[in-house]
């Protein structure tokens, strides 16, 4: 089985903890010793916000912002190399040539942003398209996809399953009203539709479920579901 894992900024390193990091690389692990070939995706969260905070204020453009940003996730790319054993790759993975050169080899691939204008949710969308991925998994902050952001709406309801057109829909609406953020961007719901790649959104802030969700398909997050794709043997009992 082959999955590739995009995990948060703002859950693997919403601060400097190393147990938090070791969680997450424990995990991916388990996974691969299960025999699952690994990509991972590692967002920037906090830190690069306060990076590009800081940046923008000295009068550095967009695309300089993105750079910025993109350096920060291969920061954390390299903190999740460091706590995984001799089976990752120790080099950040810079394009999907190499992390997928890395994962047919069997080796675990880590890789952050690609280029400016992509956010790490595109890029983990786009690398399990490239590598023929069974299945994405998004760890996030909240438990799922929701009629809107549940931070900021009390009536947000949440979707147990979805398709990726329903999947490009609601993050549209979403990212439409100022201030709302979404569990994935809406270029990496269109990756998703395209690759009909069946995905999970979960609440990954704790590591260990994101092991059942890959494994047995059980979860408490959203399912997004290809149309008309067969249903998959990896969970089958």
């Amino acid at each position: 089985m082959r999955v590739v894992i995009s995990i948060g900024g703002s859950v693997l390193a919403p601060d400097l903890d190393a147990r938090r990091v070791e969680g997450h690389a424990s995990v991916v692990e388990t996974l691969a010793r299960d025999g699952c070939e690994i990509g991972a995706v590692v967002g920037g969260g906090g830190v690069a916000r306060d990076y590009i905070g800081a940046a923008r204020d000295l009068g550095a453009n967009e695309v300089q912002l993105d750079q910025i940003g993109i350096d920060v996730t291969r920061i954390n790319a390299r903190l999740l190399i460091a706590a995984l054993g001799s089976q990752v790759d120790p080099k950040v993975a810079h394009d999907y040539e190499d992390a997928g050169d890395a994962i047919r080899r069997g080796d675990i691939s880590v890789m952050g942003g690609v280029m400016p204008g992509q956010t790490t949710d595109a890029v983990a969308a786009a690398l399990a398209e490239y590598v023929d991925a069974d299945l994405l998994v998004y760890a996030t902050s909240v438990d799922g996809v929701f009629s809107a952001d549940p931070k900021t709406d009390s009536d947000a309801t949440k979707f147990e399953e979805m398709t990726a057109a329903e999947l490009v829909g609601v993050i549209g609406d979403i990212e439409m009203n100022a201030g709302s953020s979404a569990p994935v961007d809406l270029l990496a719901a269109k990756l998703i539709e395209r690759a009909k790649m069946r995905t999970i959104v979960l609440d990954g802030t704790d590591p260990d479920r994101i092991t059942p969700a890959v494994l047995r398909g059980e979860h408490t997050g959203t399912d997004i579901i290809p149309e008309g794709g067969d249903e998959p043997t990896y969970w089958a009992p």
